[in-house]
């Protein structure tokens, strides 16, 4: 299991930058590529909103290969925030840190932190299967347990050992409604989740994270194994869901990202490069980098 190393703390709210025209700005690549620092063209936007996520100069090494470079960004409550960048630029990897789930991975130490809601996720001592109650997560392909469609959303409470059954049948309800799945599966609860399309499947793993009550949802690609018609139905879900779920996404499909998030975050060999309000983000970007990316001229 990885220990966060002692490492100086950067303020809770990043330095604020002064807008930067793209032709002046610092060729982010030549640095990377040197191996020198930079600074994140960071948005003022962005720091303008309430947090529920912050990021503290967090860093990441698998063995001794370093994946996460310094990551410092805060995640706003009740948003969409995209990741996205090429692939190996180390988006899963922070967002699977966001619950740890890279403790499963031998080898991997970390140094910085991340705080929930003001509480350290990588605190010594810290509960981790309590962190993940308050931390949703979807996957990049539906995997539903292979039990009723009823059981899979019920699960995080059953485990809490909850047996009222007026309680679990309203939470069913209320979860299955929030994905957008209740009125194609009200009559049939009792079936296995297995027998549900895969878009159904994926919007029932919806269902099953938010049945806790998460602060945050993660989702790691999850439209990337779905038909046009089901991934229009999970973004459309996504903005539902928005407002009452803070919603961190890794994507590949820029279109996507410009469809559905709030802010994206452009990374880059495990550095984050880029980080503002999406319609910025994809109109008026700071940094030449980061057009380049967004238009498709590189990547």
């Amino acid at each position: 299991m990885p220990t966060a190393t002692k490492a100086p703390m950067p303020p809770t709210s990043p330095e604020r930058l002064p807008p930067t025209g793209r032709d002046s700005a610092p060729r982010v690549y030549d640095a990377v590529a040197r191996g020198e620092r930079f600074t994140t063209a960071m948005h003022e936007a962005v720091l303008d909103e309430r947090h529920v996520l912050s990021i503290r100069d967090f860093e990441l090494w698998y063995g001794e290969k370093k994946a996460l470079y310094g990551i410092t960004m805060p995640i706003t409550a009740g948003k969409i925030t995209a990741l996205i960048g090429p692939s190996g630029c180390g988006k899963s990897t922070l967002l699977r840190c966001v619950n740890r789930l890279n403790d499963l991975v031998d080898g991997v130490r970390i140094a910085g932190d991340m705080q929930l809601n003001g509480d350290s996720i990588y605190a010594k001592g810290v509960d981790v299967i309590e962190l993940r109650k308050r931390i949703g997560m979807v996957f990049q392909k539906p995997n539903p347990f292979p039990m009723s469609i009823f059981e899979n959303v019920v699960y995080s409470l059953r485990i809490d050992g909850i047996r009222e059954k007026d309680l679990l049948h309203e939470v069913c309800e209320k979860s299955l409604k929030g994905a957008g799945l209740w009125d194609e599966v009200k009559d049939r609860l009792k079936d296995s989740a297995l027998n549900l399309s895969g878009g159904q499947q994926q919007r029932l793993c919806i269902a099953r994270a938010i049945a806790a009550e998460p602060e945050v949802l993660l989702l790691d690609e999850p439209c990337s194994a779905l038909d046009p018609i089901a991934t229009g139905r999970i973004e459309e879900l996504m903005n539902e869901l928005k407002g009452h779920y803070s919603i961190l996404i890794v994507t590949h499909n820029m279109q996507q990202a410009a469809r559905t998030s709030d802010y994206t975050a452009f990374m880059y060999l495990g550095r984050l490069v880029e980080y503002g309000p999406t319609n910025e983000i994809f109109r008026v970007p700071r940094l030449k980098e980061t057009e380049d990316y967004v238009t498709g001229r590189f990547g």
